[in-house]
């Protein structure tokens, strides 16, 4: 069987609000999204439950957003709860239109601040010799921070992901200094894709004026085709961030 190209995309969806928390986008989320045609979807910041903004806003989902986005998109959710509060709970997910085969949800927090986890799924795209690990990822806005979030997805990654595994590591990584690029590169053979096809990382975020490379999408054991970041309407006008999307094949 010849290996499909794999179409994957990930984005920090704000909640489902608009970048000044004034809106529900996530309808428009939803179509934008299905514009993509991505195969799995990383999602960072989605809404597992808000019982306020149930209340405040009229279209409101009665479900989850992970799950109103997946029905939307006809994908399976895997959700990572990673911060629970008085009015509902948030974290990272994961929308695959192939199967998934295992998946788990990592505590990598290192403050009681800021709560965060790595998102595991292992699936096998058609085609693929290989099984696929994508773990999704929203590190913290501090440097030192984000140094031993790396150290604790270096040691996740050395001990859960099998080497034979091809690889995908996306998401917000808060990283305007491009400090992961040397140690993910160095400790665990991860290339970042805009890196490798355009020299520089992907300018996603304030969606409006795109000024810093926060979100990113790092891999192993495959080769990039393509890898786009998308800007203007509508995205400008959904969340603070903007999507990227990239095209993998596997590397043998």
């Amino acid at each position: 069987m010849t290996a499909h190209a794999l179409h994957i995309a990930t984005y920090n969806m704000h909640k489902g609000l608009s970048p000044l928390n004034t809106r529900l986008r996530l309808p428009d989320i939803a179509r934008s999204l299905k514009t993509l045609s991505a195969d799995v979807v990383f999602l960072q910041e989605v809404q597992g439950r808000h019982s306020a903004h149930a209340q405040r806003f009229a279209n409101w989902p009665a479900e989850s957003q992970h799950h109103y986005l997946a029905r939307q998109l006809q994908a399976k959710a895997t959700y990572g709860l990673n911060c629970t509060y008085e009015h509902g709970h948030h974290g990272n997910a994961i929308l695959s239109r192939i199967p998934v085969a295992q998946w788990c949800n990592r505590d990598i927090s290192v403050n009681r601040f800021e709560c965060r986890g790595v998102l595991h799924c292992d699936l096998t795209p058609p085609g693929w010799a290989m099984p696929l690990t994508a773990l999704c990822v929203h590190l913290n806005l501090l440097a030192r921070d984000r140094k031993k979030q790396f150290l604790a997805l270096r040691d996740y990654i050395n001990h859960a992901v099998p080497a034979g595994n091809a690889l995908i590591l996306a998401g917000d990584f808060n990283d305007w200094r491009a400090q992961a690029n040397q140690l993910l590169a160095s400790e665990l053979g991860l290339i970042e894709v805009f890196h490798s096809l355009h020299g520089a990382h992907a300018r996603s975020y304030p969606a409006r004026l795109p000024l810093l490379t926060l979100d990113r999408i790092y891999v192993r054991g495959v080769r990039v085709q393509r890898a786009e970041v998308h800007h203007g309407a509508p995205w400008a006008q959904l969340s603070d961030h903007l999507p990227l999307t990239a095209t993998l094949l596997p590397e043998h």
